[in-house]
């Protein structure tokens, strides 16, 4: 056996695995080992770590019932992925909440604050929490999805898309809109920023 031949052949993309399990559904492993791992962290933060196993192998599961339908233009199959993951999640629309003091409360996970840090935090930061629950809480499933596939994991415009299953302009649109969405203040705090400073004496050291 030719060795030095068997290190210098290039590792086959996903494209070209799921094409080859077509007609040898073992190929198909090579999707499996490559992806699990993510799929089942995502799953572990949206749905918990108890329900990931489960529903990551679901997700695998359905993916290779599936896969003659996976469109071979696409090197990567991750987005698609995401996207049978984020329809076995729909059935559950208790996650809905979870997901919005996750993403309010850890909007970087992958850098979490330092124990100090949390235990210092100020009460303005812990209103700033609960204002950004209470506007996250109010978005569509859709929305959220969109928003999640982006700062969670890092997905491109054209990935999203295609795990979503909505054109690549919508993805944009949507992420500008919802980005302007979350800046604005609520009613609720205007109101109370208006109060405090027609209130006299704020900020003057009178009593």
């Amino acid at each position: 056996m030719d060795t030095d031949a068997l290190r210098d052949e290039p590792v086959p993309r996903d494209n070209e695995l799921i094409a080859r399990s077509l007609t040898d559904p073992d190929a198909f492993a090579g999707i499996f080992d490559r992806h699990f791992g993510t799929i089942h962290r995502y799953l572990a933060r949206r749905a918990g770590p108890d329900a990931a196993d489960d529903l990551a192998s679901d997700v695998f599961v359905v993916a290779f019932g599936r896969r003659a339908d996976f469109d071979p233009s696409y090197e990567h199959s991750l987005p698609w992925l995401y996207g049978i993951a984020g329809n076995l999640l729909s059935s559950n629309r208790r996650r809905l909440h979870r997901d919005v003091a996750l993403l309010a409360r850890h909007p970087a996970p992958d850098s979490p604050l330092p124990f100090e840090d949390r235990v210092n935090a100020s009460l303005d930061a812990r209103r700033e929490v609960r204002a950004l629950e209470r506007r996250l809480r109010r978005l569509s499933q859709a929305d959220l999805d969109t928003l999640l596939l982006y700062s969670w994991e890092d997905l491109s415009y054209p990935e999203i898309a295609v795990a979503l299953q909505i054109p690549v302009g919508t993805v944009r649109s949507r992420l500008n809109r919802l980005r302007r969405k979350l800046r604005e203040p609520e009613a609720d705090e205007l109101t109370r920023t208006r109060r405090q400073q027609a209130e006299p004496g704020q900020g003057d050291g009178h009593g």
